[in-house]
């Protein structure tokens, strides 16, 4: 597969398989993203990966606290900024409105979006998941270095054939994930991936985010 197929086809899996994952190829496959950019070659960012009876504990310590509270904790960092300004805004609503038409839920009916939502929390069935790690101290380079590691993981799972959902919801319930991990002081998590083989035939897969056009988002100068 080249590079551009990747980009092409990489989606936001939100259904999966339950097939496992073979640990010498999460091993190989996190190996090769070690390749990523980043500046200075700080590399900063280290993963914590859970399958198994670890990825279910995950789940259960999340469980208790969405119950009480469906969207988690407050966080100091939020998902998005306060009062997201067009065309911003527009966009990140719409791609929701999508997805919910893709799964057949109105706008409506709340308490099935909320359940469709706790979904998240259970890595969408995903087999794996996968917590990046970054220390706080790290300034506004370093997190989008960590970004393009992301980036480079979820790219080197198409070629493999696998899937995969990048999920900064999991920074709600960072508090919980920090004591669970036996983070060091200055740790975080950032965000979380979901991690396995798509499930192709479910209808939340077909969705397609929409993108803005080269035009609106570029200004070629000296061309």
């Amino acid at each position: 597969m080249d590079v551009s197929k990747a980009v092409e086809q990489r989606i936001s899996t939100r259904a999966f398989t339950p097939d496992a994952l073979d640990e010498a190829e999460v091993r190989d496959w996190l190996a090769k993203a070690q390749r990523a950019p980043s500046g200075g070659n700080t590399q900063p960012w280290r993963v914590i990966v859970v399958t198994g009876d670890a990825r279910d504990e995950v789940i259960a310590k999340a469980a208790p606290i969405l119950r009480e509270n469906h969207a988690g904790q407050p966080t100091d960092r939020p998902i998005y900024p306060k009062d997201l300004w067009e065309p911003h805004e527009a966009r990140r609503r719409r791609v929701g409105e999508m997805m919910y038409e893709a799964l057949g839920i109105p706008k409506s009916d709340r308490p099935a979006r909320i359940a469709w939502f706790s979904n998240n929390f259970k890595f969408f069935g995903a087999p794996v998941g996968l917590f990046l790690v970054i220390d706080e101290r790290m300034g506004h380079g370093q997190w989008g270095h960590a970004g393009m590691y992301l980036q480079t993981l979820a790219l080197l799972a198409e070629e493999r054939g696998w899937g995969t959902c990048m999920q900064e919801c999991w920074g709600v319930l960072r508090p919980m994930l920090k004591a669970h991990f036996e983070l060091g002081e200055t740790e975080m998590v950032w965000c979380g991936m979901a991690v396995g083989h798509p499930d192709r035939s479910h209808p939340v897969n077909t969705l397609r985010a929409e993108r803005a056009s080269v035009d609106e988002i570029a200004d070629l100068r000296g061309f």
